[in-house]
């Protein structure tokens, strides 16, 4: 077996011990509950703000192992219009292009605040936009609050690794006009006009960081995690009013649009950020749910049993955290990583049973599991459209590698030594995933049929979420 040639790392993987103190603090902090009701929070239902701001100017490999016998239960490819699935499958966007609009790759740069938008053919940046052209006025916001300072030093240090984050995630509109972001620092969402690259709406979540978003297909709608709410807020994309918000377990995190647009697919990952990550230790996590809820009525409709399932396939020592997931096309089987697994795990979607454990290499295995990044030993998967490979980001082991869905045979790894690849997203064509390497500040865009890395493009500090997204070519300068 031959033995990867590692790049120097440019940052360390996970946080160092030194703030294991103020972890515990700050989960002292939440356990009370969900934190709501603060000063700039909208209420449900109310209309974002309006405002109006001046824009700022702007490997190696490690050979594979054996494969699985275990049958496969993935279908084959559902396409329309052309449309590929962004965020690992689920919510198929169905974007018309036509001449006024161009198909980009979006990348947000969340220590940064900004992002880059890249070339699909080519990955060459060709614009990057500041998503925090108001940041002067948030901080003094945020400065004459003693609680929200408080919160915010503790997010900063002890989620953000030290650093400010500036943008979770993002979906630029299906007209190809705005960019929505998420920004986790300032507990908001705003939508940024790709033209004049100012803040045309802003909405404040409840509590005191906002996370994972997903788009609905019509792009009508997007839904917003509030961590320390425990709420998952409904905008309406146009304006930034709220339409509708449902409940979730502890720091909700995951939404994919399912089943057309009609249903949501969430899950919420608990107190990752504490120290407490022993198995025996785990239920002082918090509550973490996998659960379906109706799009329309935004009321839960199902709520799976994860610990009786994965107890039954044999992971009683399992966390119940689900992080990043994928679904088949036909949307009967859902992938999911879990907190401190190295790999993931297949479930019916129907029955809640978990059918297959896929297991896949562990390169740190002497890391303490208080030192992993946010309990996320992998994080980052997404099914290409077809239904025939999946594509995994090995966090902690700084690796990328695609795993075969019928026979769950894996293909080489290809590790980038300080990577910490963070997101996993399906290019728009299916022929390649976009993997972000958070700890090298680099994207990659990876055959789906080999497993190698195609083309590196650099980008802004700590890229995590990618998205397929369209822009008009009269708002690219």
């Amino acid at each position: 077996m031959s033995l990867p040639t590692r790049l120097p790392a440019r940052r360390p993987a996970g946080p160092s011990p030194a703030r294991h103190l103020a972890r515990t603090a700050l989960a002292l902090a939440l356990a009370a509950g969900p934190v709501t009701g603060l000063a700039g929070s909208a209420p449900a239902g109310a209309a974002a703000t309006v405002v109006s701001t001046v824009p700022s100017t702007v490997p190696s490999t490690v050979p594979s192992t054996a494969p699985s016998t275990a049958p496969s239960t993935a279908s084959g490819a559902v396409t329309l219009d052309g449309a590929r699935a962004d965020a690992g499958r689920g919510a198929a966007q169905t974007v018309r292009v036509g001449r006024a609009k161009r198909r980009l790759v979006f990348v947000g740069n969340n220590w940064a605040g900004t992002a880059d938008l890249l070339r699909p053919g080519s990955f060459k940046r060709i614009a990057r936009i500041d998503v925090v052209p108001d940041r002067e006025e948030r901080m003094g916001e945020i400065l004459s609050n003693p609680v929200r300072l408080a919160f915010y030093a503790a997010i900063q240090q002890f989620i953000g690794e030290g650093h400010d984050q500036l943008v979770d995630d993002m979906y630029s509109s299906n007209d190809g006009r705005l960019l929505v972001v998420s920004r986790p620092s300032f507990a908001d969402v705003v939508a940024i006009d790709l033209r004049t690259r100012e803040i045309v709406w802003r909405f404040a979540v409840d509590g005191y960081r906002s996370d994972h978003m997903a788009l609905s297909p019509d792009g009508r709608t997007v839904v917003v995690s509030a961590s320390t709410g425990n709420v998952v807020h409904a905008l309406d994309v146009r304006t930034g009013a709220e339409v509708g918000r449902f409940e979730s377990g502890g720091s909700p995190h995951e939404s994919v649009y399912i089943d057309g647009g009609r249903r949501i697919l969430h899950a919420s990952i608990g107190m990752v950020y504490t120290p407490f990550d022993q198995p025996a230790l785990d239920p002082t996590k918090d509550e973490r749910v996998l659960q379906v809820v109706d799009a329309r009525t935004y009321e839960v409709v199902r709520r799976y049993d994860l610990r009786a399932a994965l107890d039954a396939a044999g992971l009683e020592g399992a966390s119940t955290a689900v992080r990043p997931l994928t679904l088949s096309p036909d949307e009967e089987q859902v992938y999911f990583q879990l907190s401190f697994m190295h790999g993931f795990v297949q479930m019916d979607r129907r029955s809640g049973e978990i059918v297959r454990v896929k297991r896949l290499p562990d390169l740190v295995p002497d890391l303490p599991r208080e030192l992993y990044l946010l309990d996320s030993a992998h994080h980052g998967i997404a099914m290409d459209p077809a239904g025939r490979r999946i594509c995994v980001a090995g966090t902690m082991s700084d690796y990328v590698t695609v795993v075969d869905a019928r026979s769950f045979r894996r293909t080489d790894l290809v590790v980038r030594e300080g990577g910490k690849p963070y997101w996993v997203t399906p290019s728009h064509d299916g022929r390649h995933c976009y993997i972000s390497w958070s700890g090298t500040d680099e994207v990659s865009k990876v055959s789906y049929r080999t497993g190698q890395v195609v083309r590196t493009t650099s980008v802004g500090d700590h890229p995590q979420r990618v998205r397929n997204g369209v822009v008009r070519k009269s708002h690219l300068r």
